[in-house]
């Protein structure tokens, strides 16, 4: 009997790895490079979108909305709308300013978008009217504006708090925790913030023959911020200035000389209450009201906490929601006795990590299932034995799937793993080709003298030609998907650079670890005419 030529790759590598002790190895090292890979990539709920975009804003003291239009906004739009990948702009005029929002086409690089849109703007500065103030450019940054944890906090019924300190007491926390590894941005919002409060006496204003107008200069001469002033306040009275930031001691604002009234000075005192509390001309606030799920009861009841103050916490792009959002619990847990020490009660109102950690693991639950149920489909039909070779071969492909998009620097979502669990039934073709092509070779008559390794080489080498293009066929239909644009195609790239790869991973593995396990599991019975 001529000895039998090898005439693809499927036959070559077989014969590399079927009796090479390195192969078991190679395959521990295969699964223990998947785990690591589910382990260390960072984790979201779904796929980041690139959404580029931007603000100009333009301010000219003095101008009409009418004037903004002519001479900022159209203008200006104009020479926006000549950059490559401008979809939308908006302009907005308005008294003594004009606001122009862009928008770019999905997919547009942003870091390149906002570099165009900076340096559109400074090419026509010249082209602005005289007093236009330098313009502000501000680009949307998606990836730092969207928070994956807020956290309502407010003050407990039992302690008296008041709104300065409950804002001290936040604002450390919110240092903390901006300080933790891969936090982007953390903001505050609904929060009161202290300054000093002026309560004008407008008869002794009157009496004395003082202005508001000499009252704000006199305060605007000791502080470094100019004075907020307000006409109304929601208690009634008259609330003229509120000075943030500027003066440490009350005293000094309250021994302030406004002007001189026969020769004697005149004091703030004199003309109003000065005190050091929150921006007062601030009307908005909000409430929280929580469900108590320690009430076991079939009607929900609710709990009104009072004012709260909303923390914001955003992320790095490409970072692992699920260990960031972990971090921000561990870092408030650590300072609940100070919380309760001072009369402050949080909820977390939104953690995205938790939710992207939880559809995560279903999906993965659910793979695991999956390939359970592939097994159990494939018994009746190959074996037992059969069957396990090809179940092996499955998470060894995830496996090798998982290391390729964690180094490729992609993140593990909803659509990654659909991405898997799409392929599972297209993965398992190559594996269950090979075994079945060894079953029957071990049968046929020209196989007796044969031993078992030659049979399962001849076998895979017999099926490598048909196997790889009805593969690559495969591949080639998920491949146009890459080129899908708008939004839909920013979330379904998973797909097309996932599943390709798994199916081509899937033919090294049905060409490398199926006649390796074959051989190991499979029983044949040597025949009198077989080689030893």
């Amino acid at each position: 009997m001529k000895p039998y030529k090898i005439k693809n790759i499927a036959g070559h590598l077989a014969t590399i790895f079927l009796a090479n002790p390195l192969t078991p190895i190679l395959a521990f090292v295969i699964i223990l490079l998947g785990y690591v890979s589910l382990e260390m990539m960072p984790r979201e709920e779904d796929p980041q979108i690139e959404v580029s975009g931007g603000s100009v804003l333009v301010a000219i003291p003095g101008a009409t909305p009418k004037e903004i239009e002519n001479v900022i906004i159209k203008p200006l739009e104009r020479r926006i709308r000549e950059i490559q990948g401008v979809k939308d702009v908006y302009g907005i005029a308005m008294n003594n300013a004009g606001l122009l929002n862009v928008q770019y086409h999905i997919g547009e690089n942003r870091e390149s978008s906002n570099l165009k849109l900076y340096d559109k703007v400074m090419q026509h500065l010249d082209q602005l009217p005289k007093g236009t103030l330098p313009p502000l450019v501000k680009p949307f940054d998606i990836d730092i504006d969207i928070p994956i944890v807020t956290v309502a906090f407010y003050k407990n019924s039992d302690k008296k708090l008041d709104n300065i300190k409950l804002y001290k007491t936040i604002r450390e926390i919110q240092q903390d925790i901006n300080a933790l590894n891969h936090v982007s941005k953390t903001t505050l919002k609904g929060v009161k913030k202290p300054q000093f409060n002026v309560f004008i006496d407008l008869q002794k204003l009157s009496a004395y023959h003082i202005s508001l107008g000499e009252v704000a200069k006199a305060i605007r001469s000791i502080s470094s911020n100019a004075p907020e002033i307000d006409t109304t306040s929601s208690t009634g009275k008259l609330t003229v200035f509120g000075i943030k930031n500027a003066i440490e001691d009350i005293d000094d604002l309250k021994n302030l000389i406004v002007a001189q009234y026969k020769n004697a000075p005149i004091y703030l005192k004199s003309l109003a209450t000065v005190e050091h509390s929150y921006d007062v001309q601030n009307f908005q606030s909000v409430l929280l009201t929580y469900q108590n799920k320690e009430h076991k009861s079939a009607r929900p009841i609710f709990v009104e906490a009072g004012e709260q103050i909303t923390l914001t916490v955003s992320k790095l792009k490409g970072t692992n929601a699920v260990k960031i959002s972990q971090n921000i619990i561990e870092a408030l847990a650590k300072n609940a006795t100070t919380f309760q020490e001072q009369g402050v009660g949080y909820r977390i109102t939104r953690n995205y990590g938790d939710r992207a950690n939880e559809a995560v693991n279903e999906l993965v639950q659910h793979l695991v299932i999956t390939i359970f149920i592939i097994a159990a489909i494939l018994i009746p039909f190959l074996g037992w034995r059969e069957s396990l070779v090809v179940t092996i071969a499955v998470p060894m492909i995830l496996a090798l799937t998982l290391f390729i998009a964690y180094m490729t620097d992609q993140t593990i979502n909803r659509i990654t793993l659909f991405a898997f669990l799409l392929s599972l039934g297209l993965i398992v073709d190559d594996a269950i080709i090979v075994i079945e092509n060894i079953h029957r070779r071990m049968r046929l008559p020209e196989s007796k003298g044969l031993s078992f390794s030659e049979i399962i080489v001849q076998a895979t080498d017999e099926i490598g030609p048909s196997t790889n293009i009805a593969t690559i066929a495969i591949m080639l239909t998920m491949i146009p998907m890459a080129f899908v644009g708008g939004m839909m195609g920013q979330f379904m790239t998973p797909i097309p650079l996932n599943v390709p790869i798994a199916l081509a991973l899937s033919l090294f593995v049905a060409y490398v670890f199926a006649p390796y396990l074959a051989k190991k599991l499979i029983k044949f019975k040597v025949t009198k005419e077989a080689k030893v």
